[in-house]
């Protein structure tokens, strides 16, 4: 970290504090406050620590002003449109674009993990038939660290290396397997000759009865989604992953509490809620009614899907993925399901109404990664799995960063306390 330019002046109670003021490469000057407790002997109080900076990071850089968003300062869009989902996760990983030697190593590393230990089979059987995919990802994520020992050393930079392209690798075939086993059909195993997106595809919609081929075009819509979705800054569950990692427990419990946090609807399930409100709109002829009911301040109702809590003006994934939704809506058509015959409609209406325009309220990521995914075929129980998926590199990449800092430290937060001060205890008869 470099030295700080410039101090902040802090008046207490008359007494005044020095604190020193970092300015980062991009973004808001932030200011040290790591001593302030130990100099003033105060807190600060920020719920939700939204205008706390926990780490320095290298990363992702979001600027939700702009509706810009840089993984190691390279465009979301660009990425998006140019390169593919492994191609990204060399970049967040290791911080540079790979050459093409690197990224034929990195492939190779990739698909030569993506089978599981055999005896996982029974962990997934021990679920309810009717267990939700994401608790059979949270319990099967955590205990890959019961069947890899040789990659649980935080302290090893090799095991590091090792844990980092098992979960990348085994993800896919994770969520795949979950998938299965909720709709009672066979697990499908990983094949080395197709590419990630399609390897993911095959392995949720094969059948052993009959060969299955994969749309290129769906298979790059599947590319897509898990580039946009693959690291975003410090978000709730990247944050989570963090802060177990501050404890110093192994990379798989790490993830596996990630996961635990991105299944919360206010994080993971955003385009679950999309599609549920499109159906809930039911018909295209009831969009004018749901339209001035999203208008109405007195209405609970909302349009999910549109806008964003980080991005102020337009949401810079949101663009590649309207191609892809198009494209796939092209390929397979909306006229047999409502529900998407009510999206397209809905988007049209949306954009067409200076209501949603003034208050930057455009379609976002998940709006169109819900069409998408609904046109494929995924019952939205997988939308936020797939997320997952999408996610572990980020996850992995953070992981790897704080592990190597210096500064690491266990995470604990402090609190405003409100409650009872000391009080001796009442015997039982006293009461």
């Amino acid at each position: 970290m470099a030295e700080p330019e410039k101090t902040a002046k802090l008046e207490i109670g008359g007494k005044s504090y020095e604190l020193p003021v970092f300015t980062p490469s991009a973004g808001p000057d932030v200011i040290d406050i790591r001593k302030l407790y130990a100099q003033a002997g105060v807190f600060t109080y920020d719920p939700g620590f939204t205008s706390t900076a926990s780490c320095d990071s290298t990363i992702t850089y979001i600027d939700g002003g702009k509706g810009e968003l840089l993984h190691r300062g390279y465009p979301i869009d660009q990425l998006a449109e140019k390169s593919h989902y492994l191609e990204v996760c060399y970049l967040l990983l290791y911080g540079e674009l790979p050459s093409a030697a690197q990224l034929e190593d990195f492939e190779s590393r990739v698909t030569n993990h993506t089978m599981l230990h055999e005896q996982m089979h029974f962990l997934f059987r021990g679920f309810r038939r009717d267990a939700h995919p994401m608790a059979i990802m949270v319990g099967v994520v955590g205990a890959l660290s019961a069947f890899y020992h040789d990659s649980t050393d935080i302290n090893d930079p090799w095991q590091r290396e090792v844990a980092s392209i098992r979960m990348i690798a085994k993800m896919p075939t994770i969520a795949a397997m979950a998938y299965k086993y909720t709709i009672g059909q066979p697990f499908v195993y990983p094949r080395n000759d197709v590419d990630y997106a399609s390897n993911f595809l095959r392995m949720c919609f094969a059948v052993p009865a009959e060969d299955y081929e994969v749309n290129p075009i769906l298979s790059r819509a599947m590319d897509r989604i898990f580039t946009l979705h693959a690291d975003h800054e410090q978000n709730a569950s990247t944050s989570t992953v963090r802060l177990a990692s501050s404890s110093g427990a192994n990379p798989f419990a790490c993830i596996a509490a990630g996961i635990a946090c991105l299944w919360g609807p206010a994080h993971g399930g955003a385009n679950q809620a999309c599609l549920e409100m499109l159906r809930e709109i039911g018909s295209v002829d009831r969009i004018p009614e749901f339209i001035a009911r999203a208008k109405d301040k007195d209405d609970p109702f909302r349009l999910m899907g549109f806008g964003h809590r980080v991005y102020k003006n337009f949401d810079p994934r949101a663009k590649v993925m309207k191609q892809s939704a198009d494209e796939v809506l092209d390929l397979l058509g909306v006229e047999d399901n409502p529900t998407l015959q009510v999206a397209k409609e809905l988007e049209k209406q949306a954009l067409a109404d200076p209501y949603f325009s003034e208050k930057k309220l455009f379609p976002n990521v998940d709006f169109y990664s819900g069409i998408i995914l609904e046109a494929m075929g995924f019952p939205t129980s997988m939308f936020t799995p797939i997320f997952a998926l999408s996610r572990t590199v980020g996850w992995i990449s953070q992981w790897k960063e704080m592990i190597a800092d210096p500064q690491l430290k266990i995470g604990r937060p402090r609190q405003l306390y409100q409650g009872e001060t000391f009080r001796d205890y009442v015997d039982m008869e006293n009461r």
